[in-house]
């Protein structure tokens, strides 16, 4: 009985050790990475009741954190890059844009990514419709008073017509309104 306790001891003993063996955590505090954040976009988003357009051609620009690597922005809409420049400061990066003429008239998502500097990626997009591009317009046709030649006699006034000069004199006369009687 005395070998079978010591024996029961012993395993005990071994299990306990082995635990603790494998509890062993690194002392190192493990680094987190810090996800960028996208605030501040400029363009009207898209959004049903309201169905919002943007001008064609607009330029528009957002924020990305400060921790955010700024080479490594990439910018598209509708599969196409679309050029930009960055302006950083200590608190953030100012990412400025102009929509691509090939995306007038459309639905665009335009889709913004970036790596945080210690390598997370975070993506954002943001839903536009782009108003159809206008033609430029033909001049407007000169009115027709601005038609007439320069030694054209100016039209009468609506104020008080002209008498023909072939009528008689007492119907000029007649044609103009009598005065009032003083009273």
């Amino acid at each position: 009985m005395k070998t079978r306790i010591i024996k029961v001891t012993s395993v005990i003993a071994i299990l306990l050790a082995a635990q603790s063996a494998f509890a062993y955590e690194d002392e190192k505090v493990e680094e987190t990475c810090k996800k960028p954040k996208f605030t501040d976009f400029t363009l009207k988003e898209y959004i049903e009741p309201e169905k919002v357009e943007v001008p064609p051609e607009a330029a528009f620009e957002f924020k990305v954190s400060a921790w955010s690597n700024p080479s490594t922005i990439r910018l598209t809409g509708k599969n196409e890059k679309i050029p930009f420049t960055v302006e950083s400061n200590s608190s953030f990066h100012r990412v400025k844009a102009k929509l691509p003429a090939s995306m007038n008239g459309k639905f665009v998502r335009i889709n913004a990514a970036v790596k945080a500097v210690l390598g997370c990626e975070e993506k954002e997009g943001w839903l536009v419709k782009v108003a159809e591009s206008v033609p430029a317009a033909p001049a407007p046709a000169a009115p027709a008073e601005e038609a007439k030649p320069e030694n054209a006699e100016p039209a009468p006034k609506a104020e008080a017509p002209a008498a023909p000069s072939s009528a008689p004199a007492g119907a000029a006369e007649s044609a103009q309104p009598a005065a009032s009687a003083p009273q």
